[in-house]
């Protein structure tokens, strides 16, 4: 079961400092008072850092919209619930979303937020710096900024697969230097992300104590960076940061597949990135958990808290996808079916209205405690796994890296990890078309398949029943509240 807590239990003083709604106003968090914070105090130092996790618990960042841009959209998931329930949601399900639809908006404003949060973090430790006098105090606040980096560059990450081309904001700034920038280019973008990716590993540690789980380490930022390297097809250096990752030795694959997206499996050896979800052990009330696994959740079941909205649910073609190599072990975990019972003894009605659910965000009936609904309330988010660790760095050996390596390991022997502990047999000479689809098999209903699919070029063919369209759909439409906001936004082709 889940142990942590500080980070969702000291930002209840500066979360009060936050409420926006648009462009401007989240913008505009950067000019928070500071009255009250005494940068002489250590124990105030991670304030602002808390408060900046507590944004990725954003709802267009990491819940509703998120499911819909990065998983429903690909062929591995189905809009679910109910056929005239969400037309926005459908229109990403169908990739014929406009500018005006409301959940892309929702993602633009939640990974701003998220950016906010983390520049105020970023800007109130060099006041810590100043005013403390112990130097393990000053070197905490600058590992401190360290974390709110990585967060920062985690969702300029998102924005910038999102949308390609968006404004940089690092700074404080008045409501018309916030209407009048300009985007960035994508390559602009990356270039910034590696910076704070590069800042944040020089001053990170390697790992917490147990009571301090789920915060970013050197580690973490090294595997976003991977993924953000990834991304351009700079394969020396994910060989690099992936090879460190393996070598450090501190990651593994747990034995069970199913473990790793239970509560006990919560911020195990496997993982590298979580977003923390909690009820701290609450019934009722205010708490810290997000609503990602309740919106997937088997609509029309019972009890009560063994239901949800019933969105994002697992289509045909991942089924046939999964029964064509063979797998057994994977679905089990991947698909939860109605009419059936599952292995901690919950019943799936034959009652519910789609007859297969996300079986990742499975939270067993004892686990969901809140009064009303609560199902998966303290279901973490799985941002980045050990398994993509390997698969990653098996990607950039296939691709041609050269870099000196140091953890010992092949191409075949990463990939082949992975598949063993799925129960299939190993492979030699794994092809690129090999990792993709173990890629698909092991983060299935994941949110990596929709941007996989475009990075790899396989978009155009797997997507061709939902008319993808080379040229426009590798990114979203920049909202047209944002165009309202900021008239020097460019929009995307093809909106």
């Amino acid at each position: 079961m889940k142990t942590l807590r500080y980070i969702i239990i000291t930002l209840a003083s500066v979360l009060l400092l936050w409420n926006c709604e648009d462009f401007l106003d989240f913008r505009q968090e950067g000019t928070l008072p500071t009255t009250g914070i005494d940068y002489t105090k250590s124990e105030n130092i991670f304030l602002s850092v808390s408060a900046a996790y507590a944004k990725l618990r954003n709802w267009g960042a990491h819940v509703f919209p998120y499911i819909g841009a990065f998983e429903i959209a690909s062929d591995n998931a189905d809009k679910g619930s109910t056929p005239e329930d969400n037309p926005e949601m459908r229109d990403i399900d169908n990739l014929t979303f406009q500018p005006t639809n409301g959940l892309i908006n929702s993602l633009w404003t939640g990974y701003y937020d998220i950016v906010s949060g983390a520049n105020y973090a970023i800007h109130q430790m060099p006041l810590f710096v100043q005013n403390l006098q112990n130097k393990p105090d000053r070197d905490y606040a600058i590992q401190c900024q360290g974390e709110a980096k990585a967060i920062r560059a985690y969702a300029y990450f998102n924005l910038t697969r999102l949308f390609g081309r968006v404004p940089i904001v690092d700074t404080v700034l008045s409501s018309e230097q916030l209407a009048s920038l300009s985007q960035a280019s994508t390559n602009e973008l990356y270039a910034f992300i590696e910076k704070d990716l590069e800042e944040a590993i020089a001053v990170l540690p390697d790992g917490y104590t147990k009571e301090w789980g789920g915060r970013i380490s050197k580690y973490t930022a090294m595997a976003i960076k991977a993924k953000v390297h990834l991304y351009q097809s700079e394969w020396d250096s994910v060989a690099s940061l992936t090879d460190k990752i393996i070598a450090s030795g501190r990651f593994r694959l747990l034995d069970n597949f199913r473990e790793v997206f239970s509560m006990d499996g919560e911020n195990s050896k496997e993982s590298l990135f979580e977003i923390q979800s909690s009820t701290l052990g609450k019934s009722s009330g205010d708490a810290a958990y997000l609503e990602y696994g309740y919106v997937q959740g088997p609509r029309g079941n019972s009890p009560a808290n063994m239901q949800g909205w019933g969105f994002c649910t697992p289509s045909q073609n991942l089924i046939d996808f999964y029964s064509a190599r063979g797998e057994i072990i994977r679905p089990a975990t991947t698909l939860l079916y109605r009419g059936t019972k599952t292995p901690e003894g919950d019943s799936i009605k034959m009652s519910c209205t789609n007859p297969v659910y996300n079986g990742k965000v499975y939270t067993p009936s004892s686990q969901n405690r809140w009064v009303y609904n609560g199902y998966g309330f303290d279901h973490n988010i799985r941002v980045i796994r050990y398994s993509d660790i390997l698969l990653m760095y098996a990607e950039a050996l296939v691709q041609g890296a050269t870099v000196p390596l140091t953890c010992g390991l092949s191409a075949d022997n990463a990939v082949n990890m992975v598949r063993n502990r799925a129960g299939l047999p190993s492979i030699s000479g794994a092809t690129l078309q090999d990792i993709w689809d173990e890629r698909r098999a092991e983060l299935a209903m994941e949110e990596d398949r929709y941007f996989d699919l475009v990075r790899t070029n396989q978009a155009a063919t797997a997507l061709a029943s939902k008319g993808f369209v080379v040229g426009k759909h590798e990114h979203y439409p920049i909202p047209a509240a944002q165009m309202q906001l900021n008239p020097n936004l460019t929009q995307n082709n093809g909106y």
